[in-house]
């Protein structure tokens, strides 16, 4: 230990005297130098320890022999080994002196600074569970002698005597965090299943109950020996009516129905501690929906923080206020303090922690660390915030340590504040002060970013008056409507106030009305911004009207100003995505969920988690469906701010296919697994075309599938599953289960819609081809347009060692051997028949049209199938790559593979914002909307203005021309 400033050395030197004075042990003690330290501090600033020191000497020269590790593990093996069948007060002196041994090593490896305060509190945490555990099994067996319950096993160690108890108890607070305090309560949740074998019909819940009141007294009774822990099992559902020991389908219920958000916070760290664990488990999972919202939950921000309110308002009452002084301030409660911490970080786990487990961290450093890591807290902030946790806790610690009290407040004295400082290792109080309000600052600073003041978007929203009640038009509301930029106001009164009428369902709860109330100002402000406000307040009626409940999607909105603005600014540039917005108001979600994926990042990192602890298929299937709906829906709307190219908007599209079908895939074989069993050597693979193949996928793009499979020759059939099925029959139902779970709705539509028409054969093929069959279709049956399709084709999902098979097999049927005209030949020819059969649907196809989208991927295309033998550097799935290496390889012009390149950027740009502003456009105009849209991304792409509808016209028609005359160049001429 480092030398510090002692509070009382005289009281020291006693501590050593006396020691010198007592037994052998003691005496040992006393007389070594690498105790000295420990002695001092411990003698200097706590009668507490002092005390445990006199008691429990052995358990210090352990410490300093073999390490608090060793010493720790000294302390509580008793615990474990002891026999909990004995008499009420050797079950009581037992854990008692375990609590004194564990008390004393925690304190000494605390202070000598060989332990952290993650492990303190993890030790702690450690006692207070294996103390809990020796206490149930000795009551349960207690219960059993009495004929009151059934136990199937009454000896041997406590955890084998509580194994299918039927007695759940889960550890709440700190101490189902591993975070317990040096003198804490322990929160406890005390539950009993009425379903156990060990339930008695005749007794009923009675001996549980008993149980719960015989744990607080031989927990927290003091005697000579001292105590072991307070309890507190307050935490139960509807505590002041229900008993100490509440039934699971009670609970259940309760939760299900009545619970608030404080009791879902309260739920992030709860764990089973004692007891039946595997039914504390299970009661886990069946209240994981409660705790952990599917939609992102700001509700929740203002209620948490009407807890911390109510805290500040009984300091208040007793005199205490919420400033940052340092004499009698509260660590935990007060500003600044380690309360604040944690609501900052239970809040965030509220709001984002249902859609990513990985956040679902119950200890708050470790939650802290995942918030800056998914980014949904600043890196800075989590720094801040983890070290005045620390920092405050170790305060805390000190101040329970001087005399074993659960405190959290500083003292008034000038001298008594002074020993907390010197504990602290500060030579001064002033020093000391310094430091704690450096901290509480920050905190609070953290805090109230995160809680106080209710949002506002700009300084003009008090710029007039904003009046919707009666039935009559406020006059001076319509001037402020006026003035902010709309056009109509009676109408836009009129749709306000049937919001606070209540007759969108979004609105027809009080709270939802009063935050919408509290937003309106803002929310008007964001709407008038906009070229056309009326109509774009209009596609935000739409959505309440659509939208099942408004509560969450209102204080999202008010709680987030730059979503609001971003909201009113999509509305108004993008009636269909407007339109698919209020078709899937989850939608909106993604714009808050973080930052797009960056390069080489998952753009679904959080589905694997969310499926593995899904309940069945239908519960992994809502939670894709409601990723890739956020996430697509980000992408559009990146794409149409042009925050995103083209390029980068088709690969993230891809990308989040490519997790989507990745995470799926494992999930729906399990399942499948379960009824059908497997094949012997049965591997399959999800084998992307298409634009997902290309990683060009467009907004609404389908996914082109092939799907394929393999197994050991000598498989016959299934084996394993409730039934057996064929190989073949097994992999066909298989790839129905597949595509089945890509395309099935659910509350937030479809996940994808997929077109398999690209397989082997057709539509007239089976579903699923065996690696085999593919392999001989490709070199002895498959026409130009197939290989044409094969250009694109990618693994996306599926194990590796079939994955680089299907890659081998693919690249081998696109570099075989063949006469280079025929196959530019094939290609020119059915373009033709596609002009004739399906000609462009009006002058807006910018895919179909001559010199359109098709036609430049049928260059690369056609030109890989033909030259691919000779040139396998051509093999790259992407159009453009592919039109950049034919230039390299010599097969076309450099400068023209340049102009290809760019004309199908250019399509693929004005194709995605016409599907994200109006859909099919048949008409040679325009909307204005979609028109500027188009001109700015033609623009931006060509690094010139484009200021009219004819100039944009004029650069389709270039572009049109360089792709036909190239592909009568390099293919065939077609006709007029």
């Amino acid at each position: 230990m480092d030398s510090v400033t002692l509070y009382d050395p005289e009281a020291a030197a006693r501590l050593i005297t006396r020691l010198g004075e007592g037994d052998a042990a003691r005496q040992a003690l006393a007389a070594r130098a690498d105790a000295q330290p420990l002695l001092q501090v411990m003698g200097a600033d706590s009668p507490y320890l002092s005390d445990l020191c006199w008691a429990e000497a052995p358990t210090l020269l352990r410490l300093l022999d073999r390490g608090p590790e060793d010493a720790m593990q000294a302390a509580l093996d008793p615990l474990t080994k002891a026999d909990p069948a004995g008499a009420r007060e050797a079950v009581a002196s037992l854990l008692r002196r375990a609590k004194r041994q564990g008390a004393l090593v925690a304190a000494a490896a605390d202070l000598s600074g060989a332990w952290p305060l993650d492990r303190v509190t993890q030790a702690l945490s450690d006692l207070a569970d294996l103390s809990i555990d020796f206490a149930c099994a000795h009551l349960l067996l207690d219960a059993a002698r009495r004929g009151q319950i059934n136990l199937a096993r009454t000896k041997g160690e406590p955890r084998q005597i509580t194994k299918g108890s039927g007695l759940i108890v889960l550890g709440m607070g700190k101490l189902g965090g591993r975070e317990l305090n040096y003198s804490s309560d322990i929160d406890l949740l005390l539950l009993h299943d009425p379903d156990s074998p060990s339930y008695h019909e005749e007794h009923g819940a009675a001996p549980y109950i008993r149980l719960a009141r015989d744990l607080v007294r031989l927990m927290e009774e003091r005697t000579s020996e001292g105590y072991v822990f307070r309890t507190d099992l307050r935490l139960r559902p509807d505590p002041a009516a229900t008993p100490l020991c509440v039934s699971v389908p009670m609970a259940l219920s309760y939760y299900e129905s009545l619970g608030q958000n404080w009791e879902r916070a309260a739920m992030i760290k709860a764990r089973p501690v004692a007891g039946d664990r595997v039914s504390g488990e299970s009661f886990l999972r069946e209240l994981r929906p409660f705790v952990w919202r599917r939609h992102l939950d700001f509700a929740a921000v203002a209620d948490i923080h009407s807890i911390k309110r109510q805290i500040n308002r009984h300091k208040a009452e007793r005199g205490a206020g919420d400033d940052l002084a340092v004499a009698g301030h509260d660590v935990k409660l007060g500003g600044g303090g380690i309360r604040e911490i944690e609501f900052t970080v239970q809040v965030l786990q509220l709001i984002w922690g249902g859609r990513d487990p990985a956040l679902r961290d119950p200890t708050t450093l470790g939650a802290l660390a995942a918030l800056a890591a998914a980014g949904k807290l600043d890196r800075r902030a989590a720094a801040d915030l983890a070290d005045a946790y620390v920092f405050l806790r170790n305060t805390e610690h000190r101040l329970q340590m001087v005399a074993d009290r659960q405190t959290h407040r500083l003292p008034e004295a000038e001298d008594e504040l002074r020993r907390i400082a010197n504990f602290m290792g500060f030579p001064s109080t002033a020093a000391f002060a310094e430091a704690l309000t450096a901290h509480q600052r920050r905190v609070q600073g953290h805090y109230n970013r995160l809680f106080e003041a209710a949002p506002s978007l700009s300084a003009d929203s008090d710029a007039g008056s904003l009046v919707f009640t009666g039935v009559d038009d406020d006059p001076e509301t319509m001037a402020t409507l006026r003035s902010m930029g709309f056009r109509d106001p009676p109408s836009v009164a009129a749709m306000v106030r049937a919001w606070h009428h209540g007759r969108p369902r979004a609105t027809r709860s009080e709270r939802a009305r009063e935050v919408l109330t509290e937003m309106m100002p803002s929310l008007l402000t964001a709407f008038a911004r906009q070229r056309e406000p009326e109509a774009s307040l209009a596609r935000f009626d739409m959505l309440l009207h659509r939208l099942p409940a408004g509560v969450q999607f209102l204080s999202m909105l008010h709680r987030n100003p730059r979503l609001m603005l971003r909201l009113a600014g999509l509305l108004g540039a993008a009636p269909q995505l407007a339109d698919h917005l209020a078709r899937r108001p989850v939608a909106l979600e993604g714009l808050l969920a973080g930052s797009l994926a960056a390069p080489g990042e998952k753009p679904l990192a959080a589905l694997p988690a969310l499926l593995r602890e899904s309940r069945d298929v239908e519960e992994a299937l809502d939670a894709t469906r409601r990723l890739v709906t956020e996430r697509m829906f980000e992408i559009d709307a990146a794409e149409l701010e042009n925050r995103l190219d083209s390029d980068s908007s088709g690969e993230a599209r891809s990308a989040v296919a490519d997790a989507a079908i990745s995470a799926l895939l494992p999930a729906v074989q399990g399942d499948f697994a379960r009824r059908f069993g497997r094949v012997a050597g049965g591997a399959f693979c999800v084998v992307a075309l298409g634009k997902l193949g290309g990683r060009e996928m467009l907004p609404a793009s389908d996914l082109d599938l092939i799907l394929i499979y393999d197994h050991e020759d000598g498989a016959e059939a299934s084996e394993g599953g409730a039934r057996s099925l064929a190989p073949s029959e097994y992999f066909i139902r298989l790839s129905h289960q597949i595509v089945a779970a890509l395309t099935s709705p659910g509350p937030e539509g479809t996940t994808f819609a997929v077109d398999m028409r690209l397989r082997p054969s057709g539509n007239k093929g089976p579903v699923a081809t065996r690696l085999s069959s593919f392999r001989r279709y490709h070199a002895e049956e498959a026409w130009t347009w197939e290989r044409m399709a094969l250009t694109r084709a990618r693994v996306v999902a599926g194990p590796a060692p079939l994955a680089r098979e299907i890659g081998i097999a693919v690249d081998a049927a696109l570099t075989a051997p063949r006469d280079p005209a025929k196959a530019l030949a094939d290609a020119a020819a059915m373009r033709a028949r596609m002009l004739k059969e399906l000609p462009a649907d009006g002058p807006w196809d910018l895919k179909a049209m001559p010199g359109g989208l098709v036609e430049v991927e049928f260059i690369a295309q056609a030109m890989t199938v033909a030259h691919a033998a000779a040139h396998p550097r051509l093999l790259k799935r992407t159009t453009r790559l592919v039109l950049g290496e034919l230039g390299r390889e010599g097969l076309i012009d450099e400068r023209e593979a340049a102009t290809l390149i760019q004309a199908e950027r250019l399509w693929r740009c004005l194709l995605g914002i016409m599907r994200l502003t109006v859909g099919k456009w048949r008409e040679p105009g325009l909307p204005p909307l979609t028109e500027e849209a188009m001109r700015l991304g033609a623009g931006t792409l060509v690094h010139q203005e484009i200021t009219s509808l004819a100039a944009l016209r004029e650069l389709m028609a270039a572009h049109a021309s360089a792709v036909r005359a190239g592909f009568e160049r390099y293919l065939d001429p077609l006709p007029g």
